[in-house]
């Protein structure tokens, strides 16, 4: 590394080669902290348990985020598994292309989206890559991608603490959030508190911890029974004292909202979930005051 680098805040996100002929930041450098400095929060959804609904969280998040009148960009990253376009309803989209930058695919008026998912021939296409390929394509939708200027990017990452979340949060850093997804099972608790561990091995800040599916919605009368076990994740929240930002519960309509592709809380907005999910971007949206 070279001497100008150990002062460098974003010596951490560039590569080895960037580093040894670095007399200062790079160009490459340079061009995504341009883009950065165009979004005023970074807030990535990260989870140590599959299967616990992270990206449905990180959906209705940007979602919501969007209807209250924010420029909101959201960014999945689960190159693997991608499920933000299903989730969104835009499978089959394909991003724009121009000779510097790719145009995110845009969902309503205030939300804008970019996933790997757009970029398959096919559903049935599987990701064969190792991890100095996703680091470069991660890399490039971040830096490459005209996000323009964004009050929230929101990045939905897949499970664990590999490859994806540590090159996000490493790019994205010092400024970047983490919102960390749980069910109340202390199996995935268990899972759940590796990536608060994680967050602040990164230097990272922990925004608070959603418990989702949390209790059942009943589809005919629209009550709230505790027939799963709750309170794990609040129990977590206290036990790592970071913030605890709500319950989830678990809802049919939102399943199959999410199979659908269309805005639960647009089309739900007096339900228990709508509630909550409200109540959990009141935090991010206090981010301003």
């Amino acid at each position: 590394m070279s001497q100008s680098c150990s002062g460098c805040p974003s010596a951490s996100s560039c590569s080895p080669k960037e580093k040894d002929s670095c007399g200062g930041p790079s160009e490459a450098e340079k061009e995504l902290q341009n883009v950065l400095s165009r979004i005023k929060h970074k807030i990535v959804v990260l989870s140590g348990k599959g299967g616990v609904g992270k990206s449905t969280v990180a959906a209705n998040i940007a979602m919501s985020l969007a209807q209250a009148g924010k420029k909101v960009g959201l960014l999945d990253v689960d190159v693997h598994g991608p499920s933000i376009p299903r989730l969104l309803s835009l499978k089959g989209q394909q991003p724009g292309m121009n000779d510097n930058s790719i145009e995110p695919v845009p969902y309503a008026r205030n939300l804008w989206v970019m996933s790997t998912g757009f970029l398959l021939p096919t559903d049935s296409d599987a990701v064969i890559w190792r991890g100095p390929v996703k680091i470069g394509v991660i890399r490039q939708f971040i830096q490459n991608v005209a996000w323009g200027d964004l009050d929230y990017l929101i990045v939905d990452c897949p499970p664990g603490t590999g490859d994806e979340p540590l090159t996000v949060m490493q790019l994205l850093s010092p400024s970047a959030k983490a919102v960390i997804v749980t069910t109340p099972h202390m199996l995935a608790v268990d899972d759940v508190r590796r990536s608060i561990t994680f967050v602040g091995l990164v230097d990272a800040k922990v925004l608070g911890i959603v418990e989702n599916m949390s209790g059942f919605v009943c589809p005919d009368c629209g009550k709230q029974h505790e027939i799963f076990n709750t309170g794990g994740g609040e129990k977590l929240a206290l036990e790592t004292g970071v913030p605890f930002l709500g319950r989830i519960p678990f809802d049919p309509e939102l399943a199959r909202a999410g199979d659908e592709g269309f805005d639960y809380s647009k089309v739900y907005p007096d339900s228990e979930t709508s509630k909550a999910v409200a109540r959990i971007i009141e935090p991010l949206l206090k981010l301003d005051a």
